[in-house]
């Protein structure tokens, strides 16, 4: 469903991502675990051709991602960051509906799909009223997943979508969104540095240092065998949140 083939990028003199071959399978759910700068962020914003990297081929479901087709794919694929991103002047539905509103959608197809996501989500009809200003973070996290799962992409890309919370509100959301992927069954590349937001929602994992995947597969298998010293301290910093 997603390939990176010799994926790399460099700022200047400093290599963000070196040449890295990634591939995550149709309702498979990967987790790109590492320390701040490790590249993580660079990978999955690379899917989307929001990073253009220098060298290397990223398809997703069989598509190139070139300058050509990344509006495409982009609306295939839905996206959320940290803090979730929301637009303050528009109101939580504003906000979800922004793109089946460019797309044409009537307001009764869009209040029906939202209501649907809404439920799933476990988010109050009403906040969709409210502006961001007025929500919780939990609130804000929840409306930037109705937003990017509106047009029912075949992909979600998550950036740290949890890291501004609260632990006890992480700790529900990661719970509801493990929920939510399931149901769905969509293709999920997540970043986060968390283990614990990857024993929740990830299948199998891919630890990254210094702009390399130094390790991939399931948890339990990383923290029982880590093939560097880095993975060695990553994982024992946070053995406490295994389960």
């Amino acid at each position: 469903m997603i390939q990176l083939h010799g994926v790399a990028k460099r700022y200047g003199p400093t290599v963000a991502l070196h040449p890295t071959d990634l591939a995550v399978g149709r309702g498979d759910v990967l987790a790109l675990l590492g320390t701040s700068g490790s590249g993580k962020s660079t990978l999955l914003r690379a899917v989307l051709r929001l990073v253009v990297p220098d060298a290397g081929m990223v398809a997703v479901d069989g598509v190139e991602v070139t300058d050509a087709t990344a509006l495409e794919v982009r609306r295939r694929a839905g996206y959320v960051i940290q803090g979730g991103g929301l637009f303050p002047h528009l109101t939580a539905r504003g906000n979800a509906g922004l793109l089946p509103r460019h797309l044409g959608w009537s307001d009764a197809r869009l209040d029906a799909r939202l209501a649907e996501l809404a439920e799933l989500a476990r988010l109050a009809p009403d906040t969709l009223g409210r502006f961001p200003a007025e929500l919780s973070g939990g609130q804000r996290q929840r409306v930037a997943l109705l937003r990017a799962l509106v047009l029912s992409p075949d992909v979600l890309l998550l950036d740290e979508p949890l890291g501004a919370l609260d632990p006890v509100t992480r700790d529900g959301l990661q719970r509801d969104l493990a929920g939510i992927v399931a149901d769905l069954g969509t293709t999920v590349l997540l970043v986060t540095h968390d283990l614990r937001e990857a024993a929740v929602l990830a299948d199998r994992v891919a630890v990254m240092d210094g702009g390399r995947i130094v390790q991939r597969g399931r948890l339990e298998e990383i923290a029982d065998a880590p093939a560097t010293p880095f993975v060695e301290a990553f994982v024992e910093a946070q053995r406490y949140a295994l389960p």
